[in-house]
Order: structure tokens, then C-alpha cells, then sequence
């Protein structure tokens, strides 16, 4: 068992996505977490900075795990097309809100689970090749990423961009897992793994990646942004 699966928050030690917090969770929190304000807003424009860097004009672009579309709405802009999903269904109705406020004619929500091969509309996804695939505050959140990683890998065309940024509490877990335990005991918290930068970056290159660039932001809450190109 890999050190990151050993600091799991889940109960159940079998490595499957069925440990994955629910939609139904996100759904319920979806308005509140819409309206809350970003807790960094420096980290995140310094983070997105470099995300557009490595994006061209027309590109093709998948994030996975998109909430309700606020970075995917600042991305479409510098792009060709952008399909942005999530598994919420409640996430992607107030994503499509927001794309309704503006003229953005080359970005997609999509409800969908990228892992689940049963999911008609992931499989719509996954008839399709894209530049990059961004996955944003999501890989800790998952049972499996292992797993995620190498679907993910699937829908990356050769030599395409992999770019992440993933919470790692791993390091700080002492304080971190009792909270989030007593949170999700009333249902106010998800699952979360506590992962570590250099786990994260062994599960990408395991995927077939190469690191190309990478960054921490944050002290105890990190967050572990990576450009990562897969391997032809």
C-alpha cells in the first residue's frame, strides 16, 4: 500500500471509487460554495497565470472536476474549445448560469464522471483526444487516483498537457484528519486523502507523464500545482 493510500481519511481501506464522497454532497453544497469567496485570491491568479501560459489559442481543453465553472470561465477566453465537467449535477446548473452572462461561444458543461465507464455522457468525453486536461482542487478529493490518472491519460492526445493543482494535508495531517473526521461525522465534509507533493507527482509520472513544471503554494494547507506532458 502506497504511504498517501495509508493516510486516507476513508473507512473502508479497498481502493475503489465507490469511496468517493457522493454527488448528492456536492449537490446540497453547491449554492454556498458558489458564493464563497476564494480564501487566496493572489495564489489563484499566480496559478492560473501559468496554466495560461501553457494553453494555446486552439487548443482543445478538458477540466474534470469543474465545480461551477469559474475557472473554466476565465480559461475559455484563451482557447479554441473548453468542455468542462463535473459529476454535480447542481454544479454544472450554476455553471451554465454564469456562462449565460456571458458570450462565450466555445465552452461546454457537461455533467459527467470522467471514471465511470457507465456514464453516457463521460463516454461522449471519452471518444475525444484533447490538448490538455486540467484537474483543479480534485485529485486529493478522489478514492482512486491512481486509477483517475490513467484514464485521464486516455483522453490526453501525444505529447498533450496534464496540469493540476492538488490540496496536500499529508505533511500537516495531525491537525487537518481529526477536523475533517468531525466534519464529515455530520456530513459537513467530504472524504479527502492527505496526500504529499511527492506522492501526487508519483501518481502522475506512474500515469505516463513527465513533470514539467511545478509549484506549492500555501504552509500547512499546500497546494501542489504541476504541468505535466504525457509521454509519447
Amino acid at each position: 500500500m502506497k504511504k498517501d493510500q495509508e493516510m486516507s481519511l476513508s473507512s473502508n481501506t479497498a481502493n475503489t471509487m465507490t469511496q468517493t464522497t457522493p454527488p448528492r454532497f456536492w449537490d446540497k453544497a453547491a449554492r454556498k460554495y458558489a458564493a464563497m469567496p476564494l480564501r487566496n485570491q493572489a495564489d489563484y491568479e499566480s496559478w492560473l497565470a501559468r496554466v495560461v501560459e501553457h494553453l494555446g489559442p486552439d487548443d482543445k481543453v478538458l477540466e474534470v472536476g469543474c465545480g461551477t465553472g469559474s475557472t473554466a470561465l476565465r480559461l475559455a477566453p484563451h482557447v479554441g474549445a473548453i468542455t468542462a465537467t463535473d459529476y454535480a449535477p447542481t454544479m454544472i446548473e450554476i455553471a451554465n448560469e454564469k456562462r449565460a452572462q456571458t458570450k462565450l461561444s466555445n465552452l461546454t458543461f457537461r455533467t459527467a464522471d470522467p471514471f465511470d465507464p457507465s456514464n453516457e455522457a463521460a463516454k461522449a468525453v471519452g471518444g475525444e483526444n484533447f490538448d490538455a486536461v486540467l484537474a483543479f482542487n480534485l485529485l486529493h478529493l478522489l478514492a482512486d487516483p491512481e486509477n483517475a490518472l490513467e484514464c485521464l491519460r486516455t483522453l490526453v492526445k501525444p505529447g498533450g498537457l496534464f496540469i493540476s493543482k492538488t490540496v496536500c494535508l499529508k505533511d500537516s495531517a495531525w491537525l487537518f484528519a481529526p477536523i475533517i473526521g468531525a466534519l464529515r461525522l455530520v456530513g459537513k465534509a467530504p472524504r479527502v486523502r492527505m496526500m504529499s507533493p511527492a506522492g501526487v507527482e508519483n501518481i502522475i509520472t506512474g500515469a505516463g507523464f513527465e513533470i514539467l513544471e511545478r509549484q506549492t503554494f500555501g504552509a500547512r494547507a499546500k497546494g501542489h500545482f504541476l504541468v505535466a506532458r504525457a509521454v509519447e
